[in-house]
C-alpha cells in the first residue's frame, strides 16, 4: 500500500470517550493508539458464530460485536458515529452498531414480503438510512428508506427500478440515490439460487433522493445482459464506479469494471487481458481511495486484488491475495481482507465477510 497520513484513530478515540477506552484490555488499547485508521466488518468466528468486528489498519481485532446470522455490507454515519450490518441475502434483519460502544445496538427487520441484499447508506446528514431490499413476490428491487433520527423506524420506500438490487449508495450532496440493480431474480423460497440467468437485467439506476423519481436509468447492452452490475464506490469528483460479476461462458472476457457521472453514458474500463483473467469473471467488492485517486477491486474467486489510477483507469498494482473479500480506503492506499482472516497482511481467527468499512 501506498502511504499518505489521515489520522482516523484519533478521531475515533475521541467520539469513543473514556468509557470505551478503559474497556479496552492493555493488548487492545495498544493496537487502537498505534493505528493510523480503523475499520469494521463483518465475520465469522472459530466456533461458527458471526459478527461484525473493529480493526485496526495492522489488522489487530479491537472490538467485536454478535449478530443473530450472518452479515454482507455495512455503511457508516460520520454524523452521527454509528454504523449498519446488513444481512446477508435472503436475511431480514440489519443491525445498528456504536463502534465506539457509546449506544447499545439496534436491530431492525424488513416488513413481510421483503428482504435485504446485504446494503445500504446513510443520507449525507445521517437522517435517512436507506437500503436496499427484494419485493420477492413481487419480483422488484425497492429501496426501504428508515428513519435514523427516531429508532431506524421504516417510513417509505422506492422502487429500484430494476431487479436483483444489490449495492446502492448517496451522493455527496444527498440529491441522488445510486443503484445498481444486479439484473438476477431470486426468491427465498429457492434460497440463493439464481432463477433467470438465461434473461437478466441489470442496470445502473440514479433516483431523486426526495421523490424516488428516476433521473437516469442504464441498462446493459444484450452483449453484456450476463454482467451482473453489483457494487459501488464515488470518487472525490462525484464519479460514480461501479463493479459487476459475469455470470456467462467462463471463456468470456467481459468488462469487470467501469464508471459515469449524471448525464454522462457508461463508460467500462478497459483492463489488459492478464487482469481480466486473473478477475476470474468476478469482482466481489470495490472502493475508492479518493485522496490518491485510486480505485480497488478484489477477486475471492481469483484471488487477486488490482488498484488502478482512476484519472486514467491504469493498472498500477495487482497482488495475489487467497480469498480476498472486503476492500477500503487505507490511510496508505486501499486495504483488503481475506475470507481466510487477513487484513493488510495480518492474519486473525476471525474470517473476514465480503466488505470493509473505514470509520472515521
Amino acid at each position: 500500500m501506498v502511504r499518505t497520513g489521515a489520522i482516523d484513530r484519533r478521531q475515533f478515540l475521541r467520539a469513543a470517550g473514556i468509557g470505551f477506552v478503559a474497556a479496552l484490555s492493555p493488548q487492545k488499547l495498544y493496537a487502537l493508539e498505534r493505528s493510523e485508521a480503523v475499520y469494521a466488518s463483518g465475520f465469522r468466528a472459530p466456533d461458527g458464530t458471526y459478527g461484525i468486528a473493529t480493526a485496526s489498519i495492522r489488522g489487530e481485532v479491537i472490538d467485536r460485536i454478535l449478530l443473530p446470522a450472518r452479515a454482507h455490507g455495512l455503511a457508516y454515519c460520520p454524523v452521527s458515529g454509528r454504523g449498519v450490518a446488513f444481512a446477508r441475502r435472503p436475511g431480514t434483519f440489519a443491525m445498528i452498531f456504536d463502534p465506539a460502544g457509546r449506544q447499545e445496538p439496534v436491530v431492525i427487520h424488513t416488513p413481510e414480503g421483503r428482504h435485504y441484499y446485504g446494503h445500504g447508506h446513510f443520507s449525507p446528514d445521517g437522517r435517512l438510512l436507506y437500503a436496499s431490499e427484494n419485493d420477492f413476490d413481487g419480483n422488484r428491487g425497492m429501496i426501504g428508506l428508515y428513519d435514523a433520527t427516531d429508532g431506524f423506524r421504516r417510513i417509505g420506500e422506492f422502487e429500484a427500478q430494476g431487479i436483483g438490487t444489490h449495492d446502492m449508495t448517496v451522493s455527496d450532496d444527498g440529491r441522488f440515490l445510486v443503484i445498481a440493480n444486479g439484473g438476477i431474480e431470486t426468491h427465498p423460497d429457492f434460497g440463493r439460487t439464481k432463477l433467470n440467468l438465461d434473461h437478466m437485467q441489470p442496470s445502473l439506476v440514479l433516483l431523486d433522493a426526495k421523490t424516488g423519481s428516476v433521473v437516469q436509468r442504464h441498462t446493459l447492452p444484450d452483449n453484456l445482459s450476463q454482467l451482473s452490475t453489483r457494487h459501488l464506490d464515488i470518487d472525490a469528483n462525484g464519479r460514480i464506479w461501479f463493479a459487476c460479476q459475469y455470470e456467462g461462458p467462463r471463456q468470456d472476457l467481459p468488462p469487470l469494471a467501469g464508471s459515469f457521472a449524471p448525464g454522462e453514458d457508461l463508460r467500462f474500463l478497459s483492463l489488459p487481458e492478464e487482469t481480466t483473467v486473473r478477475l476470474a469473471n468476478y469482482v466481489g467488492a470495490i472502493a475508492i481511495n479518493r485522496r490518491d485517486r485510486l480505485v480497488g477491486l478484489t477477486s475471492p474467486k481469483g484471488g487477486t486484488a488490482v488498484i488502478l489510477n482512476a484519472d486514467t483507469g491504469a493498472v498500477l498494482a495487482e497482488e495475489t491475495v487467497p480469498d480476498a473479500a472486503g476492500v477500503s480506503a487505507a490511510p496508505d492506499g486501499i486495504a483488503v481482507t481475506s475470507y481466510d482472516g487477513t487484513l493488510a497482511g495480518t492474519r486473525s481467527r476471525l474470517a473476514w465477510d465480503q466488505h470493509l468499512v473505514r470509520l472515521a
